[in-house]
């Protein structure tokens, strides 16, 4: 009951205790400086420098910042650290968080934060057939294996992800009878990604996504592209460019039967050609380990592919410290069979100038 000389309404005692008791006090975490730690301590945890992590700051500023200062609101630099930490562990949210001194949300948030703005540079850091002129890149390729006209190795990767819910969860299961992305890309000699195709479901051939390569319709190489869609075994080659921007291009694939000799030494000087695709991949896979298996949905699976894809270009251009990637084994040459005569005159003539 209610006392009418007294302004405020009487608080039992009890409930004063009970108050204190289930009182929830506004904690402001330590969020120490990421940049504070020394090199190698950054390296190992962002896989960056602390000037690539100040580079990748200044260029993803304009679109992560935060708008508001309340609450004590992620910097740019922190934003970035926390995405770098969960691409370089692939670990979960909470514990990036607890290493971060941030929220499970709030880690969510600056890793979408973050991949979606590296997409924005999709054109500038993955550029075909590479940052460097033709000429360069073939001469490159040649001093691998002596394999002449090289522009690029193309092969295919799965990123290995959770089962989708919902009806197409069948789409994304591979050969393997994992879920999973299918992941086509192209690199250089240096080991430069020059294309990545990351929206295939795990199902999907890689000769049907060779086939639907942006980069053969409606580049100045497409229409001289000669591709060999029939074939059985796995599928990959070299592009090889005759004069640059110009002339017809061929995707080279091994003889399926060599004989002793020529043919012999033409399919080891590709498979040593070929393997810096495979280099590629495991120097990707291991810079970012979040590509070992990728816990969220299909669509935010490809944009971090291609983010990851983004930001292996950077430190490679940047000359970040490489890691350690194991040996691939021998490529196990399958059986091809080429229904293009252009490209089996093209294969003919590389054989007989390059191989005799």
């Amino acid at each position: 009951m209610s006392c009418p000389f007294v302004r405020e309404p009487p608080i039992a005692e009890g409930a004063r205790v009970i108050r204190r008791v289930f009182r929830i006090q506004c904690i402001l975490r330590d969020r120490q400086d990421p940049l504070a730690q020394r090199d190698s301590v950054l390296i190992e945890r962002y896989r960056f420098s602390r000037e690539g992590i100040i580079y990748l700051t200044n260029l993803l500023d304009p679109h992560v910042k935060s708008t508001t200062h309340r609450s004590r609101a992620l910097t740019t630099a922190q934003t970035v650290c926390i995405a770098l930490r969960y691409f370089a562990s692939g670990t979960f949210l909470y514990a990036c968080g607890d290493a971060e001194n941030v929220g499970k949300s709030a880690v969510c948030r600056a890793i979408r934060k973050v991949y979606l703005a590296l997409k924005h540079f999709l054109g500038v850091f993955v550029v075909f057939p590479s940052h460097l002129r033709p000429q360069v890149v073939k001469q490159g390729f040649f001093a691998i294996a002596g394999f002449p006209n090289v522009i690029g190795t193309i092969d295919c990767t799965h990123i290995a992800i959770k089962a989708p819910p919902g009806p197409n969860e069948g789409d994304f299961v591979n050969r393997k009878g994992g879920h999973s992305i299918n992941v086509q890309m192209v690199c250089d000699s240096m080991c430069h990604i020059t294309n990545v195709e990351a929206k295939w479901p795990g199902s999907v051939h890689d000769s049907r996504i060779f086939r639907e390569l942006i980069l053969i319709q409606h580049t100045p190489f497409g229409p001289n592209i000669t591709a060999f869609p029939h074939y059985t075994g796995a599928y990959y080659g070299i592009l090889l460019g005759d004069r640059g921007y110009a002339c017809r291009q061929y995707f080279m694939t091994p003889f399926p039967d060599p004989n002793p000799g020529p043919q012999t030494r033409y399919n080891a000087a590709l498979a040593r050609t070929r393997a810096r695709i495979e280099m590629t991949f495991g120097q990707l896979k291991e810079r970012f380990q979040c590509l070992k298996r990728l816990r969220v949905a299909p669509d935010r699976a490809c944009d971090i592919i291609v983010a990851c894809a983004v930001l292996h270009n950077i430190a490679t251009i940047r000359e970040e410290r490489t890691p350690v990637v194991e040996v691939q084994p021998d490529d196990d040459l399958q059986p091809v069979h080429l229904d293009q005569p252009s490209g089996r005159a093209a294969r003919d003539r590389i054989v007989q100038h390059n191989f005799e």
